[in-house]
């Protein structure tokens, strides 16, 4: 049922938020290469120590076991025991973000990008538009190397499209639509070391189903990812994505029904589900000291475009009103602690 209730939500906030999906895994790398270089500190201590003691005493240690304090192939105790990443932690932060004004619309507004991702009783929390993620196979951070890994729990996603914001005049007089829960499943498979010994591919896939009866659809959005540190505290996210929908989502957004078509002037248009976008999005972190290890204060930013696909592109909210090519963009200020 379409309504007049307007709530401040936008259906483009989910592609910027959903694109924070993944600072998780910019967290949690980047700890890794930190780590990584507090080990190579430390193996180039103990040859710098073997070439002034001369090779019979490095020989002689070498027989009787590693030096006090130091444990076999890692660095010594308790360097990291006091990194922010451990079984409980979270990044929470705040910003600002243009999006288009419905998906299709070659409007923009500015709408506020909230932030909350981390780990809390072995649950992994990550954004997911105006919604999150649950991962229950979230692992807590470890000294060793990087392994493949798996992600699976339940998502929530609210959907706010043409619910309130809507600037084109025309597009606004075909009424506002209903806010729509979804809840589904999603999962996904890391690997690490594909390019370099501290860069990350990850495969996802997300189904989610309405429950509140706004669309009363489906949506299926598998998605590839490429992250790769850029020192101790920096990193970016290449994410590219796709999602399909099915007939009654298809309907409920891109369709023109007769009341529709006599009130805005535009033809009447019946929708059919399929392929709905494709598009990549761009992310970077940077720590503001320097050192992911301890926390504190980073800076998100995010770039974006999607492309429209199928009756998506052909609804006249976007080919006659709007636009099929979609641009995004963000920046916000975090803490993690």
């Amino acid at each position: 049922m379409r309504n007049s209730i307007k709530p401040q939500r936008n259906i483009m906030r989910r592609l910027i938020l959903s694109s924070f999906t993944l600072t998780a895994l910019v967290c949690t790398p980047s700890l890794a290469l930190a780590q990584q270089e507090e080990r190579d500190g430390d193996r180039n201590d103990e040859t710098s120590a073997e070439a002034v003691q001369g090779q019979p005493d490095a020989t002689q240690d070498r027989a009787s076991g590693p030096p006090e304090g130091i444990g076999s192939g890692g660095p010594p105790p308790g360097v990291f025991a006091d990194s922010v990443f451990d079984e409980t932690w979270l990044t929470v932060g705040a910003g600002a973000g243009l999006t288009p004004s419905y998906s299709g619309s070659d409007d923009y507004v500015v709408i506020p990008l909230p932030l909350i991702v981390g780990r809390v009783g072995g649950i992994g929390i990550s954004p997911n538009g105006p919604g999150f993620n649950l991962d229950v196979l979230s692992q807590a951070s470890s000294e060793g190397p990087p392994e493949t890994s798996l992600s699976f729990g339940p998502t929530f996603r609210i959907r706010g499209d043409r619910n309130g914001q809507i600037k084109d005049p025309v597009v606004e007089l075909a009424g506002d639509l209903d806010t729509a829960l979804e809840v589904g499943v999603q999962g996904g498979v890391s690997f690490p070391g594909v390019l370099n010994r501290f860069d990350r591919v990850a495969i996802s896939t997300a189904v989610r189903w309405d429950v509140l009866g706004a669309h009363d659809g489906m949506l299926i959005e598998p998605g590839v990812s490429y992250f790769t540190p850029l020192g101790r505290g920096a990193a970016v996210q290449i994410i590219g994505s796709v999602s399909f929908v099915d007939d009654s989502f298809a309907d409920y957004y891109y369709s023109i029904t007769p009341a529709q078509s006599t009130a805005t002037g535009l033809p009447q248009f019946t929708a059919e589900g399929g392929l709905n976008s494709f598009g990549t999005t761009a992310i970077a972190t940077v720590d503001l000291d320097g050192d992911v290890l301890n926390g504190g204060f980073n800076i998100y930013m995010v770039g974006g475009f999607s492309r429209l696909v199928g009756d998506a592109a052909d609804t006249p909210f976007t080919a006659e009103r709007g636009s099929a090519s979609q641009f995004i963009g963000g920046i916000g200020l975090g803490y993690t602690f």
